[in-house]
């Protein structure tokens, strides 16, 4: 039998007819049984901790600061140039997370097209990511890799599940796990249920979205039946992140999950 799993409501794609404290409210309230957001920074830490305490949700993982959204930035890890700021990064999310109880952190690595990298972009990423890991290990904390794909992130450094897992090991740290989404695995036009299997000892997280349009699953051609299975048979128990855009209001696309949670 499937194992049945837990899911954590992606708050920055869920619930967003909603003001931001009530999302951890409405999240509880349809059924899932955890939330994350990649940036809580704009809450204090303190506040934070109290919304989690009033719903009993645990909060699964966030994101050290990734630079300037509205520029396009998603991560400083792979550049030299930046690397007292991706330290910096560091130090903040691991305070954020011991306050609201995080055990691990999403470390991006940033946007660069394939023309401009150079060994330098690589070898920084490498020693950053190792950086990260040594200074988690010191409050317990796993810090995930993530591949996004080109269609969806273009120009992003790490594309594949492949190329995450060869960072991770190239880090030589055993504290640094794989975030492998389903959503950008299929785009990249991988098999998930290949990727699940070749990573199965990496994984630390998973997101979920139907593909193609990344809306809610049973919306389009993923087989999640298929995909839990797979990560059962991986020995996969962590949460199943939501990170998908609904079709309409949030709570009119929960079927799915009710019928999970029943």
């Amino acid at each position: 039998m499937t194992q049945r799993y837990r899911y954590s409501a992606h708050l920055g794609f869920l619930f967003t007819e909603l003001a931001f404290p009530e999302r951890f409210r409405a999240a509880r309230l349809h059924g899932f049984s955890a939330v994350e957001h990649p940036a809580p920074y704009g809450v204090p830490a303190a506040q934070m901790a109290q919304w989690l305490e009033e719903t009993g949700l645990p909060y699964v993982q966030f994101g050290l600061y990734s630079g300037d959204a509205a520029k396009g930035e998603k991560g400083l890890a792979i550049f030299p140039e930046r690397r007292a700021e991706f330290r910096a990064s560091v130090a903040a999310g691991l305070d954020y997370a011991a306050t609201i109880g995080v055990g691990m952190l999403h470390a991006m690595a940033g946007i660069l097209p394939k023309p401009l990298r150079q060994p330098a972009h690589r070898d920084c990423y490498i020693e950053n990511l190792a950086w990260a890991a040594d200074r988690a290990a010191e409050r317990g904390v796993v810090i995930l890799v993530e591949a996004m794909s080109a269609g969806a992130v273009p120009d992003y450094f790490v594309e594949t599940p492949d190329e995450a897992a060869a960072a991770i090991a190239e880090t030589g740290r055993g504290n640094i796990r794989l975030l492998l989404d389903v959503f950008h695995t299929v785009n990249s036009g991988l098999d998930p249920l290949a990727q699940i299997r070749a990573h199965a000892g990496a994984i630390g997280h998973v997101h979920i979205a139907d593909h193609p349009g990344r809306h809610e699953p049973g919306s389009a051609g993923i087989d999640f039946n298929e995909v839990r299975r797979a990560l059962a048979e991986a020995g996969y128990d962590g949460f199943i992140g939501c990170e998908y855009n609904p079709r309409g209001a949030t709570v009119d696309g929960l079927t799915w999950l009710a019928k999970e949670t029943a």
